[in-house]
This record gives structure tokens, C-alpha cells and sequence, in this order.
């Protein structure tokens, strides 16, 4: 690979493989990757069209791509260690002091491509996420009267046509029992046209909300709620809403 983009040719590395590799010096010398898996029989018409620009490549990680082998295993869905090297949140000031952070001494203990990420022909931006209420019930919640509903524009800042996913994580701090730092609660594809925008929509209830908490109770609790809509699972600045006893 190394000789081949030596060479100066344009190169597009395509990789067959049932799991993540690290690929750190691909991704700083390589223009496009392309994540193929195991496509099975249909893989070479398929890569075709892709590469040429007759498919669009919608497609999706469901895992993280590590930086080096070191940092396996990596998921997007860790526990908080405490000591963050960046602010998990996106809602105050990052204060990367050595003395008050954990990671590694050598490279960032980011993935080199996060949960959920993925390019297409075109670009999309999103807006701001709205959502229903400033706070909620959580006794409504457990009872089913009451839902979250979220809401994010989506816009296509590109020349053609694609095909987007839009992702809704949440975060629940202040519950009696750790939760992750974000969490995959739905996810909806989106054609939009150049220059088209469309509104989606998300419903956080109970079976969203609930988890097993320290009584082994399968409830939502009074915490902290941040809200996501984003193209991946780093992306994004999340809109709080408080659920109350």
C-alpha cells in the first residue's frame, strides 16, 4: 500500500474485514477508504457502483475504529472514567491539565473513526436540537404518560442528492448506577435532494429511559438528561432537559 501511494496515483483503499484494523497511516495518506466488510457475491458489482459514483456510499460504522491496537477494546458506550481527557458533555470549558485527566501519553484516547461515522458524495449540516419540555416527571415517565419528543433539521450542503442517518444518543447523569457517556437511542435515513432540508423527529419514553438501577428496578430515575441528534457518536452539541422525581 505504502508503494503503491508512493507512486502518486490517486488511490482508494478498499478493506475486506470481519473486524476494525488500525489503520492510522492509511487514513493520513490514503484520500478514501472504503469499509467493504465481508460483501459476499455481490461485493464486486457493488464496489463498482460505489466507486464510481452510481451508489451512494450510505453506509454506516457499527463500531469504533481504533487509532493502534493499544487501545482495543474501544467502544463508544464506555462508563465515564472520572477524569476525561475532553469534556464528554460539549457544555462547559476544557481544561486539558495532566494532573486532573486520564489517557494515553502517546497518541488521544479518541477512535480514529467513531460509532456511526461515514462519508457520502455530498455534506450534510445539522441544526440545533429542540426538544418538547425542559423537564419531565419521571414517575410520568415509568407510568407511560409522558414522552420526550426531539426534534433537528437536516440540511444537504452539497451538489447532489444523499442519503443521511441521523442519530439520537442520549446521556443520563445523577441516577443511582453509572450509565455511558452516550448511548444509541434511535436513528432515521434521510434522502434530501442538493439543497433540501427536512425536519426529523424523535420520542424518548419509558423504553428509552428506563435501566436497571441500584434496587434492580427497570425504571427511569431523577437525572440529567442530554440529548443528541448528530451524524456519529462524537459529533454534535446536546440540548439538557431535567427529569425530575
Amino acid at each position: 500500500m505504502e508503494a503503491v501511494v508512493a507512486a502518486g496515483k490517486p488511490v482508494v483503499l478498499v478493506l475486506f474485514s470481519g473486524r476494525p484494523l488500525a489503520i492510522t497511516w492509511a487514513s493520513e495518506h490514503v484520500p478514501a477508504i472504503v469499509m467493504a466488510w465481508f460483501p459476499g457475491t455481490q461485493s464486486g458489482p457493488a464496489l463498482v457502483e460505489t466507486l464510481f459514483g452510481e451508489a451512494e456510499a450510505a453506509g454506516r460504522l457499527t463500531v469504533s475504529v481504533p487509532r493502534s491496537v493499544g487501545q482495543v477494546p474501544i467502544y463508544y458506550n464506555h462508563l465515564n472514567t472520572g477524569r476525561p481527557r475532553v469534556d464528554p458533555i460539549g457544555m462547559g470549558a476544557n481544561k486539558p491539565d495532566p494532573y486532573y485527566v486520564t489517557g494515553y501519553i502517546d497518541q488521544s484516547n479518541t477512535p480514529l473513526y467513531p460509532f456511526g461515522y461515514g462519508l457520502s458524495y455530498t455534506s450534510f449540516s445539522y441544526s440545533a436540537v429542540k426538544v418538547s419540555a425542559a423537564s419531565l416527571a419521571a414517575k410520568s415517565i415509568n407510568s407511560g404518560q409522558s414522552q420526550l419528543t426531539v426534534t433537528a433539521e437536516i440540511r444537504n450542503t452539497g451538489e447532489r442528492a444523499g442519503t443521511e442517518t441521523a442519530q439520537l444518543y442520549i446521556r443520563l447523569r445523577g441516577t443511582s448506577v453509572a450509565r455511558p457517556v452516550r448511548e444509541l437511542k434511535g436513528f432515521q435515513r434521510v434522502h434530501l435532494a442538493a439543497g433540501e432540508s427536512r425536519r426529523v423527529e424523535f420520542k424518548l419514553g419509558r423504553e428509552e429511559l428506563a435501566f436497571w438501577n441500584a434496587d434492580m428496578n427497570h425504571v427511569a430515575e431523577h437525572a440529567s438528561l442530554y440529548v443528541w441528534v448528530a451524524p456519529d457518536s462524537a459529533q454534535g452539541t446536546p440540548a439538557r432537559v431535567e427529569i425530575t422525581e
